[in-house]
């Protein structure tokens, strides 16, 4: 058993690797936070609360998917950002200026069913939510109305961010309410305000206990990356692809992805967010994939782009080397004191000098462009970076300098449909005080490195 350590100290006892067997990691895909992390998060919102105001959260609902069958169930960011709560139906009411401690933090969790627990698994009892949330008042939905109605008429300013039904919910006493309007129908008087401009910031800057998350995440993603090189040469489907990163990323722990993998051969890898999968990978092809485990319901994010037969081309190779000149650079200028979006701006003369001299246009055609529409952009048309957490694009706004503490993407790209071309290099980034840290830097990046890579993990399967 090898310890993997986390800033000077050791991960939790479930966190051990074994070099000898799977990495299974138990709970680890529902929630590794203490409930001490939820009642920090909840006390440094509540400072950011006006006096005699109310704060509302409403879970996430199940997504039907066809007949009586719904989608795997994916908790609201905020919400679990708070609670801990991983299980629909839920309410959180923050009302910090309450004379009645009672009513500071109350948690509403679905009603006990001994039906629901039967068809769907048993749900949280009272103390289960408490012991996860750290909120001492936990109560079922169906007190949900008289305990809003004692807080909310001695407020006068009520906060919300999301909408979520509760149509079946027994709080409810007409099917089609929905939360927020509700709310608003029931409270008429009350002004309200928007949640989400507090919460970005608080969001923003990761504590130890989400960096140990994203951390684990990348590690995971890592070794999904290394099990799938075995399997990709010619023959194979993209479908199987995402198959094996799947199953790696299960039996390690991460029972879900950051977000759906894109599994991308030859000109698939020219739709930015391909999702189709079923084409087969050819001999001569690159295929590209961009895929992040998801851990605790924090994201990791990664893009590589490997050549199917096992070795680039000159052509392939000359795109790649380009692309991963523009990643260094790019990385290198993610520091504290500048935005994602002067980043974004200031790659652009780099980009062009880069483009010219793979022949993709002309400096003639540079000097006849439309400034509101610059060639660069047909190559790479999306943006260099973006915020990572809770969600893969998580809270944060391009325009302010970076401060420390966020969790970015460094993601250039160039995409030629003329060449049946797509590359990308992706990898998640903690911005410090002074030189960024790469969190995927063991993950193959050059040419040699992924070619090499391709040939030992082949050996191997």
């Amino acid at each position: 058993m090898v310890n993997l350590c986390f800033d000077g100290g050791f991960l939790p006892h479930f966190l051990l690797i074994s070099a000898r067997k799977p990495l299974i990691f138990p709970g680890m895909s529902q929630n590794v936070m203490s409930s001490a992390f939820f009642s920090k998060n909840r006390s440094r919102l509540a400072a950011l609360l006006p006096p005699q105001s109310m704060a509302i959260f409403f879970s996430n609902e199940e997504m039907p998917r066809n007949g009586d069958q719904f989608y795997p169930f994916r908790q609201s960011s905020c919400f679990y950002y708070f609670t801990g709560i991983l299980q629909e139906r839920s309410i959180l009411l923050l009302c910090p200026g309450h004379k009645d401690p009672r009513y500071r933090e109350v948690l509403f969790i679905r009603d006990k069913d001994p039906l629901t627990d039967l068809w769907e698994g048993v749900k949280l009892t009272l103390e289960e939510a408490s012991r996860i949330s750290g909120i001492a008042h936990v109560q079922y939905i169906s007190a949900f109305l008289k305990c809003a109605d004692d807080i909310g008429f001695g407020c006068d300013e009520i906060f919300m961010e999301n909408f979520s039904s509760h149509n079946e919910s027994s709080m409810l006493s007409a099917k089609d309410n929905l939360g927020c309007l509700f709310i608003k129908n029931r409270f008429p008087l009350h002004r309200y305000g928007r949640l989400s401009p507090l919460i970005r910031d608080l969001r923003l800057h990761k504590s130890q206990e989400e960096l140990m998350a994203i951390r684990q995440a990348c590690r995971i993603t890592a070794s999904a990356f290394e099990q799938a090189l075995g399997m990709i040469r010619p023959g194979v489907f993209e479908y199987e692809v995402e198959a094996e990163i799947t199953q790696a990323m299960i039996r390690r722990g991460a029972r879900f992805q950051a977000f759906s993998p894109v599994i991308a051969s030859g000109i698939n890898a020219c739709s930015l967010h391909y999702d189709k999968l079923f084409s087969e990978c050819r001999d001569g092809d690159l295929l590209l994939m961009d895929f992040g485990a998801e851990l605790s319901l924090y994201a990791s994010d990664c893009s590589r782009t490997v050549p199917v037969s096992g070795r680039f081309t000159p052509r392939q190779r000359a795109l790649y080397d380009a692309v991963l000149r523009m990643f260094k650079r790019s990385r290198s200028m993610m520091v504290k004191g500048i935005s994602l979006l002067q980043i974004n701006r200031m790659l652009q003369t780099f980009w062009e000098e880069e483009h010219v001299a793979l022949g993709l246009y002309s400096v003639s055609d540079l000097k006849k462009q439309d400034p509101a529409h610059p060639l660069y952009k047909k190559y790479f048309p999306h943006t260099i970076s973006h915020y990572i957490g809770l969600d893969v694009h998580d809270t944060g706004d391009r325009e302010e300098p970076l401060a420390g503490g966020e969790v970015v993407s460094c993601e250039p790209g160039m995409y030629i449909p003329e060449e049946g071309i797509g590359i990308r290099l992706e990898n998640t980034l903690l911005i410090t005080q002074a030189e960024p840290i790469d969190l995927m830097a063991d993950i193959p990046l050059e040419a040699e490195e992924i070619e090499e890579a391709l040939q030992k993990a082949r050996a191997l399967s």
